[in-house]
């Protein structure tokens, strides 16, 4: 059972049995008015503060989900720049060194514990590209046109990942995507 549906039970529990409580005190108190009063006051008091718990339990709870949003939110974004900026290098270089391969394999791992699967399935076909037009260490301008069109697939799923959650969009965006890559960007046409 969940924490919160526990207290919850705990709580309707409590003022149940303090309601009969106060109820029974009531009916005693008949016969003096200015008693009967102070029990409704009581009664008031406690069916206040809780709803008021009730209603700063659920706050509390809804701002931690949205603290942990932005925290994820912001590690996914730092992470999907991180890899931009070693691919830029591996574009403007036309190579990659040792040890971007070395910081190619750590953001592999970090992108698996935060992506969701289609970045990661988009993530692998970059590779598949990284790792084929790199053998030869130099990077001819039709293998850089690959490499942008498969990282123009990863940033359509990083987008989604990010910010879109409509998937009526999503492969439209998608498209629109490639197609700037492919007009303004991309040398030869795609084999």
């Amino acid at each position: 059972m969940k924490e919160s549906a526990k207290y919850l039970l705990i709580a309707a529990l409590t003022f149940v049995t303090g309601y009969i409580f106060l109820r029974a005190a009531y009916d005693k108190a008949a016969s003096i008015p200015f008693l009967q009063e102070i029990v409704l006051i009581v009664l008031g008091t406690i069916a206040t503060i809780a709803i008021t718990a009730a209603l700063l339990n659920k706050q509390s709870e809804v701002e931690l989900e949205k603290e942990q949003r932005v925290k994820i939110f912001d590690l996914k974004s730092k992470l999907y720049f991180e890899l931009m900026d070693t691919i830029q290098q591996v574009m403007t270089d036309g190579t990659i060194s040792e040890s971007g391969w070395i910081k190619l394999e750590l953001l592999t791992h970090k992108i698996s514990t935060l992506a969701n699967r289609d970045v990661l399935v988009e993530y692998s076909k970059l590779l598949n590209v990284v790792r084929d037009i790199t053998k030869d260490d130099h990077i001819t301008p039709a293998e850089s046109d690959k490499l942008s069109r498969a990282l123009s697939g990863l940033c359509g799923q990083i987008r989604y990942d990010l910010i879109n959650r409509d998937d009526h969009y999503s492969a439209e965006i998608q498209q629109l995507i490639r197609n700037n890559i492919d007009e303004y960007f991309i040398n030869e046409p795609e084999s």
